[in-house]
């Protein structure tokens, strides 16, 4: 399968579907790093409420 060579009308298809795909950007990457964000701040702020809060200022 590396090696397959493609004829000239499917390797303008693909390369036009391609820049279709590249066109539409990063959208699964950003949503990506938008929840690992979210997550991470949702754990931080657990581990503020259940671990220093309940030991007080003193």
């Amino acid at each position: 399968m590396i090696n397959t060579e493609i004829a000239d009308g499917e390797a303008q298809t693909t390369e036009s579907r391609v820049d279709d795909i590249v066109a539409g950007g990063p959208h699964g990457a950003i949503v990506l790093a938008g929840i690992s964000t979210a997550v991470v701040v949702a754990l931080w702020l657990l581990f503020y409420l259940l671990v220093f809060v309940p030991r007080g200022g003193s």
